[in-house]
């Protein structure tokens, strides 16, 4: 399971510190979902999510300030004795000092936004599923041509990266080379980046290391990318058998999610940046639901049936 450090989350979301002297540099979040403690304040803990984020809204506030002074400290204290990882109080309401006392004495963050709830809850949630989505490295190249990311597979050497190069210099953006992260944030969308150490450099053989970021000017790379689109290299094969129509498309399985994936073979003289380019483009015309293929085929077919028509006629 995948985690994340509350401090990066804090900083991330800007949050003022409440309780200064409370440590929370070892607190990590391994849950992608916030709670809002409703029932908890009213004293009902049954199925309390203590792993997540604890965001206090204007109702929950509202409901506090309503409750007798005795009866709010003992609910916010039998609140912060679980091991929560924080309390966020949202739309920067005033909190009370005997509050901040009982966050510091036991020990748990106290933050405050001003953002209102619902954005705010939306803006975590959204974050840390990204943060916490399953992952996976891969051996290739993500490059986003025309909006589609396409990421490049294939052996060491087989010119992954000299693509990658030719379509940098198209106008195209580099996000990665030789390895990719992936990350899984939703049932259809994969997110690539490459890891911070290679990030922006291009490795090529009897060259060594390229920096593209300062060769080309910051519009030819790209920190993130949703990987659209796999087209994996391969060394030509007399004995195989090729698509040449496209009509019925192939997958890869990455994390659980299909991708669409075009094997191309590599013999000398191919363009291949021109061959991503046009994949690309095709790719869009199919999800804009237009199949180059398949209008082909309705054509061939219907004059197939018409000469067919005219010859029966004729008998």
């Amino acid at each position: 399971m995948y985690s994340v450090q509350l401090s990066k989350l804090v900083n991330k979301m800007d949050l003022e510190i409440l309780t200064p002297d409370v440590d929370y540099s070892g607190i990590s979040i391994n849950h992608p979902d916030v709670n809002r403690p409703a029932l908890q304040l009213a004293g009902f803990f049954d199925h309390f999510d203590t792993d997540r984020v604890q965001v206090i809204g204007y109702v929950e506030y509202t409901y506090l300030q309503g409750m007798e002074r005795d009866r709010k400290l003992e609910m916010v204290a039998r609140l912060m004795e679980y091991h929560i990882p924080c309390v966020v109080i949202c739309r920067d309401l005033d909190v009370e000092q005997e509050i901040i006392d009982i966050a510091t004495e036991k020990k748990v963050p106290l933050f405050r936004t001003n953002k209102t709830t619902s954005s705010f809850m939306a803006e975590v949630i959204r974050w840390l599923n990204v943060e916490l989505a399953p992952r996976k490295t891969i051996h290739g190249v993500l490059v986003d041509v025309y909006g589609e990311g396409i990421l490049i597979t294939g052996e060491s050497g087989i010119g992954k990266s000299e693509a990658a190069l030719e379509l940098v210099k198209r106008g195209h953006r580099l996000v990665s080379d030789d390895v990719v992260e992936i990350k899984k944030v939703s049932d259809v969308t994969l997110i690539g980046t490459a890891p911070d150490i290679t990030r922006h450099f291009i490795e090529l053989r009897g060259i060594g290391i390229i920096d593209v970021k300062t060769l080309f000017g910051v519009e030819s790379v790209k920190d993130t990318c949703s990987i659209d689109l796999v087209i994996k290299l391969e060394e030509w094969d007399r004995s195989k058998k090729y698509d040449r129509l496209g009509l019925e498309d192939n997958y890869m399985e990455i994390l659980g999610n299909e991708v669409v994936c075009h094997s191309i073979p590599i013999r000398p003289g191919r363009n291949l940046a021109v061959i991503c380019e046009s994949a690309a483009v095709n790719h869009r015309q199919k999800k804009m639901g237009y199949n180059a293929a398949k209008e082909l085929h309705d054509r061939v077919t219907k004059n197939i049936m018409r000469k067919n028509f005219n010859t029966n006629n004729q008998e």
